[in-house]
């Protein structure tokens, strides 16, 4: 297909060479419109990410697993174009490439339940992509549910739309009916955490008190009058010659005493709760909550091998409604390049497959399928002789 005329472009879109969702300057407030209301959500995901490592594993393992993929056009040169463009495309200031830019935008998804990016045009020509820091952008609905309102924050503070939203992309992932913004797979994980990370906290305090053992020195005066009369002089002296022995680290030393003196280790006759059933069930909950099989994540649990597989199958079906939700985006972006570049020609795009163990799985298959194929036609014809 020949290469088409490039449609003229209004002048304020061929001047975009920076991104709209970052600070703005000179714009002008809409009345009505509200400041994002999930900053406070946005803070807390983060911070579950920061302090509990097997979320931010799950997470990060999760978008690894989406894979790349690959664009086919019915026009040679549109596609060879738009396969160079997908890999050496600008992504913020020091990555390149459309994977870097879904790797980042699938990462909010899933950790903020919305996830904003941009396609930056300078002269004319798609040259940049840019993922959009949420704490800076706002969605509100505009005069209709079904009109969606892009703002980003100026220096002052203020939430302004953006001038140009088509340029926009943002995704939500399973919203909330008559809510704008989308859910996030942490969503229920607060509470558990916060037990789990409780459990921790206090492991980490009775292992300190146990490393470092405190004493207990109890004198007990006897009933004579001469004891009780120097009773806090000896106690004195005794704190004192415990207190010489317990800083001299470079030597052993022995403390003596006279009287009934009685030393012991605080803490010595208590119990310490054991920890590993309470924080399984806790795992089990936040694994259950993230979709990741536990041996991805290092947690040897005991499985069988078929239960192993069918986690994998189910991982499998995960990332497949990822790619549904994400192919979208691949292709509004693939569109936007080509119609400025001036092809005209359709895009399909094909995921690469998950694993080498799915392509296995796949030809396995295939293979008896064509045994079986064989065998019917062999007993078909052996049918026929008799």
């Amino acid at each position: 297909m020949a290469k088409k005329k490039k449609e003229p472009l209004p002048s304020a879109v061929q001047a975009v060479a920076a991104p709209q969702t970052g600070r703005q300057q000179r714009l002008f407030a809409l009345p009505g419109l509200s400041s994002p209301t999930r900053r406070g959500d946005l803070a807390l995901y983060r911070m579950l990410r920061e302090t509990v490592p097997i979320i931010d594993a799950a997470l990060m393992k999760t978008v690894r697993l989406l894979g790349s993929f690959n664009v086919f056009c019915s026009d040679k040169a549109a596609e060879d174009a738009l396969r160079h463009f997908l890999k050496t495309v600008p992504v913020g200031s020091l990555r390149y490439g459309v994977d870097a830019f879904l790797s980042t935008y699938f990462e909010q998804l899933l950790t903020y339940g919305t996830a904003v990016g941009e396609m930056v045009v300078t002269d004319g020509r798609l040259s940049d992509l840019y993922n959009a820091d949420l704490r800076r952008v706002a969605l509100s609905f505009g005069r209709s549910p079904l009109d969606v309102v892009v703002s980003a924050q100026n220096e002052s503070g203020q939430f302004l739309p953006v001038p140009f939203p088509e340029l926009v992309l943002k995704s939500v992932h399973d919203p909330e009916p008559g809510r704008v913004y989308g859910t996030s797979v942490l969503r229920g994980l607060p509470f558990v955490s916060d037990i789990l990370l409780t459990i921790f906290q206090t492991t980490g305090v009775n292992w300190d008190r146990l490393g470092n053992v405190r004493f207990a020195v109890t004198y007990k005066p006897q009933n004579d009058a001469l004891d009780k009369a120097y009773a806090a002089e000896r106690a004195q002296q005794i704190a004192q010659e415990w207190s010489k022995a317990m800083r001299d680290t470079g030597a052993v030393r022995d403390f003596i005493a006279v009287g009934d003196v009685e030393v012991k280790a605080i803490g010595s006759d208590n119990q310490v709760l054991s920890s590993e059933i309470p924080v399984r069930q806790l795992l089990e909950q936040i694994v259950a909550k993230l979709g990741i099989p536990p041996f991805l994540l290092g947690l040897s649990w005991s499985s069988t091998e078929r239960m192993s597989s069918q986690q994998a199958d189910i991982l499998t079906s995960e990332i497949d409604a990822y790619r549904r939700e994400l192919e979208p985006i691949v292709l509004r972006i693939c569109n936007t390049f080509l119609r400025l570049e001036g092809y005209d020609c359709p895009v399909q795009v094909e995921w690469e497959p998950l694993t080498l163990q799915d392509i296995t799985a796949l030809s396995q298959a295939a293979l008896l399928d064509a045994r079986t194929e064989q065998l019917r036609k062999e007993i078909g014809e052996t049918q026929d002789d008799i």
